[in-house]
């Protein structure tokens, strides 16, 4: 009996006969060691057919569904370690309507130094132009607009001297921590602190 008519009979059987069904897929699974079908002849040096050569398809194995990295926003993450290692978000968060200078004055002191290490850990903050304040510099000519903002009369393609208002900053690297929470601890900045009895 030819291959489809094997084919045509083991679809119409395993259609119809729930034993039949099972033999066929005994028959065709992967681990089975013989398929129970005639082997193809030995290679005697002449050409074959695809049809003499082709083995039987094997099934694919499915790939485990891989669910996506929890991620948390970067400015999240930022706010984050300021609140934790600063107290940055409780500070802008009060009410300073009632406290006197001084009092604002005492708790701006730690909250500057701590929010300070925390940038400079975190992204290495440097001038974007090394100088003093009020000293003169030069800008050339086709400068980068977004390290240099001119001020005043600004004519002409440049070089252009003038007077450094601001130095400027850049980062020098960017380390923020790595999120490791789940899907609800994304839009946390600080958990809520309990004190039991």
């Amino acid at each position: 009996m030819s291959r489809f008519g094997i084919a045509f009979r083991a679809f119409f059987s395993s259609l119809f006969d729930a034993n039949a069904a099972v033999r066929v897929r005994e028959a065709l699974s992967p681990q089975s060691p013989s398929l129970g079908l005639p082997q193809p002849p030995s290679n005697t040096g002449k050409y074959q057919s695809k049809d003499e050569t082709s083995e039987l398809p094997v099934a694919r194995q499915s790939q485990p569904e891989q669910k996506p990295a929890l991620t948390q926003s970067p400015a999240v993450t930022l706010l984050s370690t300021l609140q934790r290692e600063a107290r940055l978000v409780d500070f802008l968060k009060e009410d300073l309507t009632n406290y006197s200078d001084e009092q604002i004055g005492a708790a701006v002191r730690s909250i500057h130094r701590d929010s300070g290490q925390v940038l400079e850990r975190l992204f290495g903050i440097q001038p974007v132009v090394q100088g003093d304040e009020g000293s003169s510099i030069r800008v050339p000519t086709g400068f980068d607009a977004a390290r240099y903002r001119l001020t005043g009369h600004v004519s002409g393609a440049g070089p252009f001297s003038g007077t450094l208002q601001h130095q400027g900053w850049e980062v020098t690297k960017c380390d923020l921590p790595q999120f490791t929470g789940n899907s609800s601890a994304a839009s946390v900045l600080a958990p809520a602190e309990v004190q039991i009895g």
